[in-house]
């Protein structure tokens, strides 16, 4: 988790939202996209005044999402994949019970300043708060079966 940046200095990054945006005992999911145009999402999550980024994903299974777009589970400050029953700790994102316990959530750089998170992360660049949005034209399963 990253602490407050120096008052008075230019903003690091990309604004993400204000920090109070950030739901008490859950997430701010928003969108990033890659060097190669892919987007993804990523979620903000606030713990005893610091902030955290991590994509969207639990770790036994990726393409499961911990924020399922109205925030995610949190229990005694750890998000919980309610599909798997995994605990990641909020603010290091380990997983300390579950499927892929000992594993990390990836983090996404995050940095606050005056209030604000941004988004450092050079990996990524910020597109909007919310979800990924859908391609109507995909007609691709959503189903967890590969055939």
């Amino acid at each position: 988790m990253n602490p407050p940046a120096n008052e008075g200095t230019m903003p690091p990054g990309a604004e993400i939202a204000a920090a109070d945006e950030i739901p008490d005992d859950s997430t701010l999911i928003f969108t990033v996209r890659d060097a190669d145009g892919e987007e993804a999402e990523a979620i903000l999550v606030e713990l005893d005044g610091e902030i955290a980024g991590w994509l969207n994903a639990c770790q036994h299974m990726t393409h499961i999402k911990i924020d399922k777009g109205s925030g995610a589970a949190m229990r005694n400050g750890e998000l919980v994949c309610e599909n798997h029953g995994a605990y990641f700790e909020a603010d290091t994102g380990y997983c300390s019970f579950g499927p892929c316990e000992g594993a990390y959530l990836e983090e996404v750089g995050v940095t606050v300043d005056d209030g604000v998170a941004y988004l450092t992360d050079d990996d990524y660049e910020f597109v909007r708060v919310g979800p990924v949005e859908d391609d109507p034209a995909d007609l691709s399963s959503s189903s967890n079966v590969k055939i």
